[in-house]
């Protein structure tokens, strides 16, 4: 059966910044010398750097946003990959092949979470019998940790992702077997796309998600898995609208970030990069 929902026909609101840190083989011209150069070229793929910042040691830092199609290996190809070619004639060699990727999120992860966990005393329901029955749709997973990190041959990732999704119309279902059908499914798609979700909130009329998710896939391939799975439990029916919310979460705000970039310091501890450096 083909997809009812697709890139083409589905509209995304999003919220993705990351900070990315590369590390130099030697000391690299200034910023002055490349950065409008490179920002140009990273456009090209929904890439945009926001700042840069340097440390001693020659560790670079990047404030990034995405597009939701973008997955985190290829926000890394695109900013270290386009810099070493701008600094090829000079520097053939510029960076080690580590590197350290973090999800930022608007605010902190267990503002987030804990946003997401009480989702149901914030729109509560007219009949309380309803209102009662919706409290089995809530879910937290204590033993998942947004904050841990995953490994790559060359790096390490840190991709947690809160996804909101709205029925289409805004109507309110609250017929236990559409609920049921919804709740299962939705659990189903975490274990088979290996997502550890930490927070699931089940309500009449929008569902919410936070999940820790393998960095291959972007947040895009997320949001339509769920929307098309949710479908297909449904009889192949849209139940949700074609569009849907998604946005970075960590251990980090992008307040914090600012902050660490005005005092010329970086928003981790020294041993979290200096631990990717070699």
């Amino acid at each position: 059966m083909d997809p009812l929902y697709t890139p083409a026909n589905v509209t995304a609101a999003y919220q993705l910044r990351w900070w990315l840190s590369v590390f130099a083989n030697a000391e690299l011209p200034p910023p002055d010398c490349w950065l409008s150069t490179l920002q140009q070229a990273v456009e090209r793929d929904r890439v945009r750097i926001l700042e840069v910042g340097a440390k001693p040691k020659n560790v670079w830092q990047f404030y990034l946003t995405t597009r939701p199609e973008v997955a985190p290996p290829a926000i890394v190809k695109s900013v270290k990959g386009r810099l070493q070619h701008l600094l090829q004639p000079t520097h053939p060699n510029a960076f080690r092949r580590n590197f350290l990727l973090t999800a930022v999120g608007d605010a902190r992860r267990e503002v987030v979470e804990d946003y997401v966990s009480t989702q149901l005393e914030h729109h509560r329901m007219a009949d309380e019998r309803v209102q009662k029955a919706l409290k089995s749709y809530q879910h937290e997973f204590p033993e998942v940790g947004l904050g841990e990190r995953q490994l790559s041959a060359h790096g390490a990732y840190f991709y947690s992702l809160h996804l909101v999704l709205i029925h289409d119309g805004r109507w309110s279902e609250v017929r236990e077997d559409e609920l049921v059908a919804t709740h299962d499914m939705a659990l189903r798609v975490a274990v088979k796309k290996q997502h550890a979700v930490s927070r699931l909130s089940l309500l009449a009329d929008h569902l919410h998600l936070t999940a820790h998710i393998p960095p291959q896939q972007s947040p895009q391939d997320v949001a339509l898995g769920y929307l098309n799975n949710l479908a297909y439990a449904h009889g192949m029916r849209a139940i949700y609208s074609p569009s849907y919310y998604v946005g970075t979460i960590g251990e980090y705000d992008t307040g914090e970030i600012w902050t660490a970039l005005a005092s010329n310091r970086a928003p981790t501890d020294a041993g979290s990069v200096e631990s990717w450096r070699h």
